[in-house]
Parts: C-alpha cells; sequence; structure tokens
C-alpha cells in the first residue's frame, strides 16, 4: 500500500508499518495515547518499557522536545539517521509513550518512504515492527502475524539493512544501545567533554 494510505490510516488512530534506513518500523500517532497504546499492544511490548519519537527533521523534534544546546548540535550532526537521541519531551506527547519518563528517544529516520510518510502527517512512534522479545523485521514477508493483521496499512520499501539505531544521551555522554555509526558518536562526544 501507498504513503498516503498510512498516512490516512495514521490520521484515523490506526498504527502502520514503514521501512526505515535500520529495520521496519510500527507507526502510530504519537500525540495519541490511544493511538500509542495500540502500539504496545499489537508489540506486546511492557508499558514500562518506552518507545521513541519519529519526526522528519530536527526543526519537527524541536516542536515536541526541549534539547539542551548541546543535544541540538548532536541532532543537527547525526540526525537523519540511524540514531536515537534521548531528550527532554514536551506536554504535547502522551505519558504512555515515555512510560510517564520526562525523557524520549528522537528519531530521524534517513529513508524516502519513512521522511514522507513522517512529513505528510502527526509524529508517529518509531519502534521495530517485532513483538517483544523476538528479531527486528527487515522484509515485510517476515512480519508476525498478529502486527500484520493489526497494522492497517503496511508500506513494503524493500528489504532494510537491519542494522540497529544507536540510542544515546549526548548531554549525559551515555552510549544506551551501540548499533550504526557507534564509533563515530562516541568520537563526537568525547570531543565535546
Amino acid at each position: 500500500m501507498s504513503v498516503a494510505d498510512a498516512t490516512d490510516a495514521v490520521r484515523e488512530g490506526h498504527a502502520v508499518v514503514y521501512p526505515t534506513e535500520t529495520v521496519y518500523g510500527l507507526g502510530a500517532d504519537a500525540t495519541d495515547a490511544d493511538a500509542v497504546q495500540q502500539v504496545f499492544d499489537l508489540k506486546g511490548r511492557p508499558r514500562d518499557n518506552p518507545l521513541s519519537l519519529g519526526v522528519p527533521s530536527v526543526d519537527a523534534a524541536l516542536e515536541h522536545t526541549r534539547p539542551t544546546a548541546l543535544e541540538e548540535r548532536f541532532m543537527r550532526r547525526f540526525l537523519p539517521g540511524p540514531v536515537t537521541v534521548v531528550v527532554e519531551r514536551r506536554s504535547t506527547l502522551p505519558d504512555v509513550l515515555t512510560a510517564g519518563r520526562d525523557r524520549v528517544g528522537v528519531r530521524v529516520p534517513d529513508h524516502e518512504i519513512a521522511l514522507d510518510l513522517l512529513a505528510r502527517g502527526p509524529p508517529l512512534t518509531a519502534t521495530s515492527a517485532n513483538r517483544s522479545g523476538s528479531s527486528s523485521v527487515t522484509r515485510v514477508a517476515d512480519l508476525d502475524d498478529r502486527i500484520r493483521d493489526g497494522a492497517a496499512v503496511v508500506v513494503d520499501g524493500g528489504e532494510t539493512p537491519g542494522t540497529e539505531s544507536t540510542v544515546v544521551d549526548p548531554d549525559r555522554g551515555v552510549i544506551h544501545r551501540r548499533g550504526a555509526m557507534a564509533d563515530a558518536i562516541e568520537a563526537w562526544l568525547q570531543a565535546e567533554q
């Protein structure tokens, strides 16, 4: 199905599957608590394990987050790209997205289809399109039936690379998960300290 179909579904409160430069993502309107809840349900994900925020640009992220000067410099250096940047959230994001925490992971995927989808509609949940505890999905054919059947639209963008994003908290100088570009990120953080 098309990006336009996925955009319509998201606006109607449904979850969709979309490709990124890492793995397939499961997206729903990140500002809608009920839509976010649907993503947790589809994934079978514990509610105390927060989801990230997918946006089309750093400027769009600033509408929903309050990064420090250092965090914003980091975001402008590494986004779009296979990086999840943990920053302070604004009240536009529901507690369910962040498991009640005051910080949220921000993703700006470096993928044409994902960016098109994000540019057309609201910010999305940015989480892998797999059941919790299962491997991430790099091909639509490998989607768990519960995800495939539960998503209103699946946008097939072919096989994705499969490398997970690096999750980083620049202000604290912490890499929570090493993935793509981890060495470059580590070098940047060291240079800033």
